[in-house]
């Protein structure tokens, strides 16, 4: 048997062992992400119109930094922060309220959702979500669906050893890839919850901003913002319900957004971000 069949053939082997785990398929390594997200990075910041990354007061940056990111990282639940070199950006977009997450542990929040948002809870919740799409690998299950065997093959034997400069430029033109399906969202909520209940936050947060946006009548409407927000977070009120029967079944009081009950920080989040933001 050549090298190059006996490769396929453990690749064979490989595959069928991915395909019976229950996180899914995954050709890609944790070092393969880190390495994947650092090239999108490079990429959003040589874009800086249509990225642009937040140089305001530097006072925001560093109370979420240090505040909140480390807090929840904190949580022995997420895994792979000694792998992952976990950071989180700003891109200063007052139009956009969204977040999302690159392979690898690379995290960015727009200005437009941290205005939006009215606790630090909620803005917890956002984060342990965006952690848990990184810590869960959905961006790299999903392309190793789309790529398929062929390149895998490809890769695995070292025939296109430039592939994952191509997959991150592909992965940059419009961040396709980041669109996540009903079941990633919902694990990712599930996670964001784990994660919270080792915090000093309210492991419910990340349901904070649906309910917002659902009582303002947002959830249906057609405006560009929320559209895009909605194709890449489907389900707001199917998460809502998700996210209080998780807090039910843990036994833990079910609040809403506008609750200012410990673990909510409201004050704390208006003084130190929302009201220091534009300035």
């Amino acid at each position: 048997m050549t090298l190059k069949n006996y490769l396929a053939a453990s690749l064979v082997l490989v595959m069928t062992s991915f395909i019976s785990c229950d996180d899914g398929v995954n050709i890609f390594s944790q070092e393969d992400d880190v390495q994947l997200g650092q090239e999108v990075v490079n990429e959003i910041n040589s874009n800086p119109q249509e990225y642009p990354i937040y140089h305001g007061n530097p006072a925001v940056k560093s109370y979420i930094q240090e505040r909140i990111f480390e807090n929840i990282l904190s949580s022995p639940q997420i895994e792979s922060k000694n792998v992952y070199p976990y950071q989180i950006e700003i891109i200063d977009d007052s139009n956009t309220r969204n977040a999302f997450a690159l392979p690898g542990g690379f995290l960015y929040i727009y200005t437009g959702l941290l205005n939006y948002l009215d606790s630090e809870a909620a803005l917890a919740g956002v984060i342990a979500h965006e952690i848990a799409h990184s810590e869960r690998r959905h961006a790299t299950q999903r392309m190793t669906a789309y790529y398929g065997v062929s390149f895998l093959l490809s890769l695995i034997l070292g025939e296109n050893p430039s592939q994952i400069a191509e997959i991150a430029a592909n992965l940059f033109v419009g961040l396709a890839f980041l669109a996540n399906s009903r079941s990633d969202e919902d694990e990712a909520d599930e996670y964001s919850f784990k994660y919270l209940k080792d915090t000093r936050y309210y492991p419910g947060g990340v349901k904070f901003f649906f309910e917002k946006m659902r009582d303002e009548v947002l959830v249906s409407s057609e405006a560009d913002e929320v559209e895009t927000f909605l194709s890449t977070h489907p389900d707001p009120i199917e998460r809502i319900a998700n996210t209080d029967q998780r807090l039910n079944d843990a036994g833990i009081n079910i609040v809403d957004y506008t609750s200012n009950i410990d673990g909510i920080f409201r004050d704390e989040y208006f003084a130190n971000i929302k009201s220091q933001l534009f300035k």
